[in-house]
């Protein structure tokens, strides 16, 4: 009734495979990079001078200068004093100071005093803003100009300097007959037919 051989069975048999470790190289590429964390200027934090970097950044503290990053979110306590660029700006806090992003987003608690030239701008109910809001202008591809063919006839011949006939004047007998002043009297010149 209970039997308890294994019988076989049909198809291929699995096999577990042993664990195997790849050795370690460094030009083996990475099967998954990890996210970068956002950068954070904490609320009891002051920083006099310009902020510059490639990730995103979170602001909860002061920054006396001016911001570029490719993200920037400014906390309820945050507070900056200069121009921003960034391809997206969160506001909570203060910005005193012109923004340049693509999108730029307002919440309730934010106070900005300056233009923000966007692409996109959204603000949420209490949001302050004081400045002008400026679109993005794209700048028009240049209509490529046609090219006008220069024919010989409209060029011009330049002689070397070297190549150049040497000119010399000399003096002759019937040299050009030389102004008179108003009052008649030539100094040092005679005249001669």
């Amino acid at each position: 009734m209970f039997n308890k051989q294994a019988r076989p069975t049909e198809g291929p048999v699995m096999r577990p495979e042993p664990n195997v470790v790849p050795p370690l190289d460094a030009a083996a590429p990475q099967a998954r990079k990890a996210p970068k964390m956002a950068s954070l200027i904490a609320n009891d934090i002051t920083i006099e001078g310009n902020v510059i970097g490639d990730g995103e950044l979170h602001v909860d503290g002061v920054i006396r200068g001016d911001v570029r990053v490719p993200r920037l979110s400014v906390g309820e306590s945050g507070q900056i004093e200069g121009s921003v660029q960034a391809e997206a700006v969160e506001a909570r806090g203060r910005i005193i100071g012109a923004i340049t992003a693509k999108q730029v987003k307002l919440l309730g608690s934010s106070f900005v005093d300056g233009d923000i030239t966007h692409e996109q701008l959204t603000m949420e109910t209490g949001a302050h803003f004081q400045g002008r809001s400026l679109k993005f202008q794209r700048q028009p591809v240049p209509a490529v100009a046609p090219t006008v063919a220069t024919t010989a006839s409209t060029t011009a011949q330049v002689t070397p300097p070297s190549a150049a006939p040497t000119v010399t004047a000399a003096a002759t007998p019937q040299a050009a007959p030389a102004a008179t002043p108003l009052n008649g009297a030539a100094t040092g010149l005679t005249a001669s037919h």
